[in-house]
């Protein structure tokens, strides 16, 4: 196995390399063939359809080579080059200066950055700490049935939403031993963990999620447009009502039902296969209590809360809803954190629960965790810098409003298959929304409700594609965290993700002709339901 990825990884290394070198080429024969321009040039491509080149081909090599880092920079040069009307200096003072180092010195997407380093500090914190652990000891002194078991990985995947790759390793190792104990396979373990990492992180406003998606968003708007997207996420909450129903009737299909029969019915958790080695070797906290674990992250969400009305201007006589609405997110979220950070640390050096020594340790490995969504974020950053300054969005805008206004209420559904396709051939959600919302940003203005459902669709398809995808990091994490097959954990969720987005297909379809969430919402959460129970009544008839 290791020499097949090693062979396809030097595949996909070649093909970038290739590619990076005919562009290397390209530069010095286009720049000579170019006319001398000025500083900024007047670019040739300017509200015309090659403006929408860079994300195309972005996204195009996301799905070849299925590496989203180099992909986006790619894209993000050929913006360079286009504005820059192929000239060899234009493009690299477009690409870095106004581009790359324009985005890390707006002061909207540092704070963001910041908030995602203590975000990652705080996970590290709270693993050192022990309180993991100690949650998954009282569960299993007080969980005795299956259905129960399953509810309380539900509930701690849930109340673990600031961030998925905390979620999947820490409710894998907590409730390993709670649903062992309960003969629940990991295969269903390692769903569970999946199903509450990425779907509950894209609907929750305080995570490391709601910061990315806001901060596609001018004009500090983000965070109030992503709360008016979470009742559009279809996928999202439709897979949370999914999972409760079949751990409350403990209905199974697919592959997934074998899993479960074998260890219901002999124990045997891993169906047959090996016990799954456990990539790292855990080390467990002996002091921890539970306590270790909430508190921190009551106090996160507390303090960001506080923080975002305090930038929305609470404190200076606003209301709290209106705050709320206006409120900063970058200012609110980093100040919250920062707070948060502190009040934990100050908390675990009072209990003596991890030594001072521990905490300036977990700083640099908090920041080493969160290096891949800061790269992601940079590029895409960039890459809208980019589709901004060939006037893409005027140019879709334009588009849209004059040839395909009747077209407009299917968008939501082709918005969430192309989400789904390419978030699940590149393995990354990040990624594939930090694609495609500034271009659904572009159609759409704010205050258009199909624009937030496209949002939200975005960010839905994005998800379910993630959810699907084999070579997915949350994917991957699961099946360490539930200690499973990796193998066997995609091809037994496959059949549950396909349903839930079946399902959500057509509610984004109904969506687009009623945007109203007091009706979509429901409406989705009946069909779910609908379909579930004609499963359920068919498996008992075919048993």
């Amino acid at each position: 196995m290791k020499k097949k990825l090693s062979t396809l990884t030097k595949r996909r290394i070649m093909h970038l390399l290739l590619l990076a070198s005919a562009l290397t080429l390209l530069f010095p024969v286009i720049a000579f063939a170019a006319e001398e321009e000025a500083a900024k040039p007047t670019s040739h491509f300017y509200m015309t359809f090659w403006s929408l080149l860079p994300p195309i081909i972005a996204i195009g090599l996301a799905l070849i080579t299925k590496e989203v880092y180099s992909s986006l920079f790619i894209g993000i040069v050929i913006g360079g080059l286009l504005y820059s009307n192929f000239n060899f200096e234009g493009t690299l003072t477009h690409v870095f200066n106004e581009g790359i180092v324009s985005v890390l010195s707006d002061a909207y997407n540092v704070g963001i950055l910041v908030f995602l380093v203590i975000l990652g500090i705080m996970v590290v914190l709270m693993n050192k700490a022990g309180g993991s652990a100690a949650f998954g000891r009282w569960a299993t002194s007080h969980i005795k049935s299956r259905a129960g078991a399953q509810l309380a990985t539900i509930a701690l995947g849930v109340l673990i939403f600031i961030d998925d790759y905390f979620n999947c390793l820490t409710v894998g190792s907590v409730m390993r031993p709670v649903s062992d104990k309960s003969e629940i396979s990991r295969a269903k373990l390692a769903y569970v963990i999946d199903a509450t990492a990425a779907p509950v992180c894209i609907i929750a406003p305080v995570s490391s999620w709601a910061a990315a998606v806001a901060s596609y968003v001018e004009e500090g708007n983000g965070l109030y447009l992503f709360i008016r997207t979470i009742p559009f996420n279809f996928y999202a909450l439709l897979t949370i009502v999914m999972m409760i129903f079949l751990a409350l009737t403990g209905m199974d299909y697919g592959p997934m039902a074998t899993h479960e029969k074998n260890a219901r019915e002999k124990g045997d958790i891993f169906s047959g296969m090996e016990d799954y080695a456990a990539a790292t070797a855990e080390s467990s906290n002996p002091n921890g209590k539970v306590m270790d674990l909430i508190l921190p992250i009551a106090l996160l969400i507390v303090s960001c809360v506080v923080g975002m009305i305090y930038s929305g201007g609470f404190f200076e006589g606003t209301s709290f809803v209106d705050a709320f609405s206006n409120s900063d997110a970058s200012i609110g979220l980093m100040l919250g954190s920062a707070i948060a950070l502190i009040l934990t640390m100050i908390y675990y050096l009072i209990r003596k629960s991890i030594s001072f020594s521990e905490i300036t340790d977990a700083i640099p490995e908090g920041f080493k965790s969160m290096v891949p969504a800061i790269l992601i974020l940079t590029f895409a950053w960039s890459l809208k810098a980019m589709t901004d300054s060939l006037g893409a969005k005027e140019f879709v805008a334009d588009v849209v409003q004059h040839s395909a206004s009747n077209f407009q209420a299917f968008l939501p559904a082709i918005v969430f298959l192309i989400g789904v396709f390419l978030a699940f051939a590149t393995g990354t959600s990040w990624g594939t929304f930090g694609i495609l919302i500034p271009i659904t940003l572009a159609v759409f203005p704010l205050g258009n409700p199909i624009g937030v459902i496209c949002v939200s669709a975005c960010m839905a398809g994005a998800v379910c594609g993630d959810h699907c995808s084999p070579i997915s990091d949350t994917t991957i994490m699961a099946s360490a965290g539930a200690q499973c097959d990796h193998v066997t954990h995609v091809s037994t969720q496959l059949p549950y993700a396909i349903t839930v987005a079946a399902v959500s297909f057509v509610s984004y379809v109904f969506a687009g002709f009623v945007p109203n969430a007091l009706i979509a919402l429901p409406v989705a959460i009946i069909l779910m339901l609908g379909t579930l129970f004609v499963m359920r009544r068919s498996h008992i008839a075919h048993t």
